[in-house]
């Protein structure tokens, strides 16, 4: 059963910052939601922080009341409590080996006409689809951070993809969940990573060589060219960590060109990774440029 274009009831594995965003897109969108998490501990963490994202709707009038939308959440810790979505979106750390795990995990449960998707910003579907019993079910659906406020979702289709999969897809995201769905082929990096990073890569260097600071390099790009926020602050609010694991990936698979800086790779290892640890290229505790 649907709930105008989006099973009524889906699921959603991770509940981290990405996860939680997700989760909270598809109650707005009136669905029942599961949400899986690791162990209790997780579990409650992110049910907390899909209730935080409730509360800022409210206060953006976007819903009534959180209470509603919340009591459609489910959190659990048992991958059979998914057996009933019409629709799983794997929602966790982007590592081949745990989404190939976790896409398993969630297949073996699931009912033969749900649809799996897998929110990767850059593994390929193909390498993840060759893990499973049913691929012609899997495609990906790329969600952008911070998910309310993003108004768009990167629909990735591998080689064995259904094509009503991807119609399903794009109906889903156009009319369900009120955002605008663009398609790609399965690819290094797909669309909107590869050129992403390739952008946030070049701005990290340029910081690096003491081109400019920056907050200026920021304002470069979104006061000349119109970008709603600049390749360094989007990179702390993607987190540096992240950036990282996709920009040693696609160095794999498309050349040095996307080979990491050294300051990106310094400032992981000193645990500055964006705005979640409260400093990146900028400091987040006092949002000023470190």
């Amino acid at each position: 059963m649907t709930l105008g274009e989006i099973p009524t009831r889906t699921g959603v594995v991770g509940g981290g910052q990405m996860g939680a965003g997700i989760v909270h897109a598809l109650l707005l969108a009136g669905s029942e939601v599961v949400l899986l998490e690791r162990d209790p501990t997780a579990a409650q963490g992110a049910d907390e922080r899909v209730g935080r994202s409730c509360d800022k709707s409210v206060e953006r009038g976007k819903i009534a009341d959180a209470a509603e939308p919340m009591g459609r959440l489910t959190t659990t810790t048992d991958a059979a409590d998914l057996a009933a979505c019409g629709l799983v979106v794997e929602a966790v750390p982007e590592d081949e080996q745990l989404k190939r795990e976790t896409l398993q995990r969630v297949e073996a449960v699931i009912a033969d006409d749900a649809a799996l998707a897998t929110n990767t910003s850059s593994i390929s579907l193909d390498a993840l689809a060759t893990s499973l019993r049913r691929p012609e079910r899997l495609l990906g659906l790329h969600f952008f951070n911070p998910v309310p406020a993003s108004k768009l979702v990167e629909i990735v289709i591998a080689s064995a993809t259904d094509e009503a999969w991807r119609e399903r897809a794009v109906t889903w995201v156009r009319d369900g969940l009120g955002k605008t769905p663009v398609v790609v082929a399965d690819s290094p990096g797909f669309a909107s990573s590869r050129l992403g990073v390739a952008l946030g890569l070049e701005a990290i260097r340029m910081l690096e060589a003491g081109v400019a600071s920056a907050e200026d390099i920021d304002a470069a790009m979104s006061l000349g060219y119109g970008h709603p926020m600049g390749p360094l602050r989007l990179t702390d609010l993607v987190g540096l960590d992240v950036r990282l694991g996709i920009a040693r990936y696609l160095e794999r698979e498309l050349g040095p060109r996307f080979a990491p800086p050294q300051l990106l790779v310094d400032f992981v290892e000193q645990g500055h990774h964006g705005r979640k640890t409260g400093r990146g290229f900028y400091d987040w505790t006092k949002e000023s440029t470190v």
